[in-house]
Formats: C-alpha cells, sequence, structure tokens
C-alpha cells in the first residue's frame, strides 16, 4: 500500500519533488523545444498522457513480473504509450508534431518516466499510481510553459504565437505582442538561453523554499529557558 497520502503525492509532483526543478530529469527535451509556449504545450501533453498511462499499467502488473525483466517490460510499456501519443499528434496536429520532430519519440528515454515507474508505479496500487503519474506531468508541463513563456517573451516579444497547430483556428488569433516594435533577443529562442532560463527557475524555488523555511523557523516557539542551577556539594575534597 501507498506510504503517501494523496495530498503528499500532489505536494510532491507539483513543487517538493518535482521532476524538472527537483529531480533535473528530462532535460533534453525541455531545453530544445522550449522556445515558444506552443511547443512546451505539445510536449507537456504527451508527457503527460505518457507518465499517467504507463504508471496506471506498471502499477496493474506489479505482482505479476519478475524483478529479472522489471526494467524491459516498463520500457516496453512506456514505449507503447508514447506510440500512441506519437499516432495521436500525427492525426490531430502534424505540423506541431513535426516542429517537435525527434522529441516525440524520445519521451522513451525520459528518465522522469521510467523513474517513476520504477520508484512509485511498482510499489502503489493502480490510483496512488496514476495520480502519481498525473502530479509529476502537470508539474513537468508547468515548467515547459514557464520556460516556454519566458523565452517566447523574451525572445520574440510574443506569447501564445501559432497556438493553432495545437488548438486549430480558433487560437489563430490568441498571440499577444506586449511590446510594440519589440528587437528580438535571439540568444533566449537559442539553447543558451533556455539553461540560463531554467537556471533562473530553479534559482527562484530554491529562493521561495529557503524562504517559507525561514518563515516556519521564526514561527516556532523558543525553547523555554531554564535558568542556571547551582549545585550543592558536600564532602570534603582532599
Amino acid at each position: 500500500m501507498s506510504t503517501k497520502t494523496s495530498s503528499e503525492i500532489i505536494k510532491d509532483g507539483l513543487w517538493h519533488n518535482n521532476p524538472a526543478l527537483v529531480q533535473v530529469l528530462g532535460l533534453c527535451p525541455l531545453l530544445a523545444v522550449t522556445s515558444t509556449v506552443v511547443n512546451a504545450i505539445g510536449l507537456g501533453l504527451a508527457t503527460l498522457l505518457v507518465l499517467m498511462g504507463s504508471n496506471l499499467s506498471v502499477s496493474l502488473i506489479r505482482n505479476f513480473v519478475s524483478e529479472s525483466v522489471r526494467l524491459p517490460a516498463f520500457v516496453m510499456i512506456i514505449a507503447s504509450f508514447v506510440t500512441c501519443a506519437e499516432l495521436l499528434m500525427q492525426a490531430f496536429t502534424y505540423e506541431l508534431y513535426q516542429i517537435l520532430g525527434i522529441f516525440i519519440p524520445l519521451i522513451v528515454t525520459n528518465c522522469a518516466i521510467l523513474g517513476r515507474a520504477d520508484a512509485f508505479a511498482s510499489k502503489n496500487p493502480p490510483l496512488p499510481a496514476i495520480l502519481d503519474g498525473a502530479m509529476m506531468g502537470i508539474g513537468f508541463l508547468a515548467v515547459l510553459m514557464t520556460l516556454g513563456a519566458m523565452r517566447e517573451l523574451i525572445g520574440q516579444g510574443t506569447l501564445f504565437a501559432n497556438m493553432h497547430l495545437l488548438l486549430g483556428p480558433m487560437a489563430a488569433d490568441w498571440v499577444i505582442r506586449p511590446f510594440e516594435q519589440y528587437p528580438d533577443m535571439l540568444f533566449m529562442v537559442l539553447p543558451p538561453g533556455a539553461f540560463v532560463g531554467l537556471g533562473l527557475l530553479i534559482a527562484l524555488k530554491n529562493g521561495i523554499d529557503n524562504h517559507l523555511k525561514e518563515r516556519r523557523k521564526a514561527a516556532e516557539p523558543a525553547p523555554a529557558s531554564t535558568g542556571s542551577k547551582r549545585v550543592r556539594v558536600t564532602g570534603t575534597i582532599s
């Protein structure tokens, strides 16, 4: 049975054990495709689907797979769900699938997904396992979207450009241009900008955690002072 409550699973996935900001896993696709928000959402949704499906499947078979073939079985399950996500993107968002390219099939090798299957789903019932997959996937998606928004806004001066690639014609006019005649900052669109942006997000999270820790420490009551006591000594000292 799970040793974690639903609340702990949710907090771990979204904040305390976030796969991108804390575990620092899955960085290859995270850094490569987050030049725009639409790319980040596309990859994040595919990863979320794979995480939930693989966690559920691994949990269901956890008592029927021997230790010797455990990891190969997990990889086969993950690969099956990645194939499903790939086919869905080819059918409904083909242009976005072409933009993301090799990074959709590479979800199979994402350490965050295999890590959750091995560390959590293989040891817990289906409901906690699927909740863990959902929260880890949403936490990863949130980081992707935040980094994508940062890089798109600073690099190109826009937000939600080309959202029609994901949501169809209804999202064609969703693009936001906060600045007029914005000079594009190519640095943020290129890979170095991704490293800088992710570093800033990790630093921000650590700063928030340290601030909250200091507040909790300050709110704790001070231990009562017992004062000094005189000790009476009897007898003869030679």
